[in-house]
């Protein structure tokens, strides 16, 4: 019988620990896939791919030839002497004694992966996208994703928030309209959820702060730059608010603490990338109609959408933040009531309105939040104004009859926040595997 105790200790070293200075000159052992092949003859440089970077081993052609066919795509062990080399990834290479290959691809790879910019069209990284993603810049993408999420997610456990993972299957949307999927669950009507906006209501009734980073589904009919029908939100809720004011400035706070996470430990990415994080010492506040004619008098673009603002309007309103504001976001508040939902807490100084808001950024909504209606009749009351009926709602009707305290929260698309964040103009780019009007593969 064997017994596991734990982690097997690993011989082989990763980049970061082979830039330890007093390595330089001792045997060391390493693994990575082969990204790249350059064979002078005597001499062969094969570049290996690991999670931290690229990695120079140097080999001479009899120990070369000795290891089998080495090509992009294979799996690698080497074995040599560790040397400073300024021309190298990181400064250093492995001038190799011994060399296993591990694995051997079966057929050449799809794209040429090995170039710092891939030449391939959007169309061709998506249908080769586990290949595609082997590029070192285009895998930095989403270790800059990976560091936004972690940054929401350190910081909201250091605020007393509470993750909670919620059901993507459900019997109603929490949105209304006609943008749901729907699907069958066992012979009755199900839906896939657009936001877990009503579970994390519920939640400020046990836990008072919440969050939850996970998919959401929209079946809208758009093929556009800015759209997906199945993105990743970063939602959280927070109970014992005094107004849509502290949601804003908890965001705030939280977008501050991810851009410096993102500057402090995703460097190596951003540099690749050519990207700068926003400095964040505030973000201005406009209210929805303040910001239409604004971009109206300025840029000489008549309103047209009464209710909303379309996508051109954003984009000159963040084009006025930032040239007369000196910001890259900035938050447009008090939404018509006419375009936002039920659950929306009218503005108690003028009815047309909601105490909402929603997050720009470079021009492009990334945040739809603001304050609840936190009181039961007041809740019901609205269904009622809007001809609709408690049915499919009754659990999360009866949190708000059981008593609800003052709160409010708000949702981040997350594919649109590192989109803008790298200055890319396809939303596609900032996903891992899009789901769109025209993809379910891969």
């Amino acid at each position: 019988m064997k017994e596991i105790t734990g982690m097997t200790e690993k011989t082989t070293r990763r980049i970061s620990e082979l830039t330890a200075p007093e390595l330089v000159g001792t045997a060391v052992e390493a693994e990575g896939a082969v990204h790249r092949v350059r064979n002078l003859g005597e001499v062969v440089f094969v570049v290996l791919r690991q999670a931290e970077g690229l990695l120079q081993a140097v080999f001479d052609r009899e120990t070369f030839e000795k290891a089998g066919e080495i090509r992009e795509g294979a799996a690698l062990q080497v074995t040599g002497t560790l040397r400073e080399e300024p021309r190298a990834p990181h400064g250093i290479e492995i001038a190799v004694k011994e060399a296993v290959l591990l694995s051997s691809p079966a057929s050449p790879l799809p794209l040429p992966v090995d170039r710092l910019v891939l030449k391939a069209s959007l169309e061709a990284r998506l249908d080769h996208r586990a290949i595609s993603l082997r590029n070192v810049r285009e895998r930095a993408k989403f270790r800059v994703q990976e560091g936004i999420v972690r940054g929401f997610r350190d910081f909201l456990y250091s605020q007393g928030f509470t993750e909670i993972h919620t059901p993507k299957i459900g019997a109603k949307g929490a949105e209304g309209g006609a943008n749901i999927f729907k699907l069958s669950y066992f012979h009755k009507p199900a839906v896939l959820a657009q936001s877990p906006q009503f579970y994390k209501q519920m939640m400020v009734g046990v836990f008072d702060r919440v969050f939850e980073t996970g998919p959401v589904f929209r079946a809208e009919k758009h093929n556009t730059r800015r759209h997906l029908n199945e993105y990743t939100s970063l939602d959280f809720e927070m109970g014992y608010i005094r107004g849509m004011e502290d949601v804003m400035g908890m965001e705030t706070e939280m977008l501050r603490y991810v851009m410096e996470l993102l500057r402090r430990e995703y460097g190596r990415e951003l540099s690749l990338l050519g990207c700068e994080p926003p400095e964040i010492s505030s973000i201005p506040a406009l209210r929805f109609d303040e910001a239409k004619e604004l971009a109206a008098k300025t840029y000489g673009r008549p309103a047209r959408a009464p209710y909303d603002l379309e996508p051109e309007e954003e984009s000159l309103i963040g084009r006025y933040a930032k040239e007369h504001l000196g910001s890259d976001f900035v938050f447009i508040t008090h939404y018509p009531a006419k375009k936002r939902p039920f659950y929306a807490m009218d503005d108690p100084e003028d009815g047309r309105y909601t105490l909402s808001f929603d997050l720009l950024y470079k021009g492009l909504e990334i945040t739809t939040g603001g304050q609840r209606i936190h009181d039961y009749h007041s809740l019901m009351a609205k269904l009622e104004s809007r001809g609709m009926t408690g049915e499919g709602m009754e659990e999360y009707l009866e949190a708000f009859r059981c008593g609800m305290p003052p709160h409010g929260g708000l949702g981040i698309g997350l594919e649109r926040l590192t989109t803008q964040l790298l200055g890319e103009d396809n939303v596609r780019e900032g996903c891992l595997f899009p789901r769109d009007m025209g993809r379910l593969t891969p």
